[in-house]
């Protein structure tokens, strides 16, 4: 498993701070099986939000709703780029 980020870290430490039951169950695994099944777990979460995890990632750890746009603005014109694609362009195909 890849190593994740500290933005990525603190939101899984927060989801698992609210979410005592999966720390239990999972308190006698290994460091990087217990990181494995908060991630799995985490990504569930996502997904019955409606969220893609990275978006979770910035739900649970943005400040306020200021940065939370900001931040996602900025992971899309971070995609935007690496596609080549004007930043115009990809908020009208993204609806943005």
């Amino acid at each position: 498993m890849p190593p994740i980020d500290a933005r990525q870290q603190l939101a899984h430490d927060r989801y698992l701070a609210t979410h005592p039951e999966l720390a239990e169950e999972i308190r006698q695994l290994d460091a990087r099986e217990q990181q494995q099944q908060v991630q799995w777990a985490f990504e569930d979460a996502a997904q019955s939000q409606g969220l893609e995890p990275w978006e979770y990632v910035l739900e649970l750890t943005a400040e306020s709703p200021e940065e939370l746009a900001s931040l996602r603005e900025g992971v899309h014109r971070e995609v935007a780029q690496a596609l080549g694609m004007p930043w115009e362009a990809y908020k009208s195909l993204n609806e943005l």
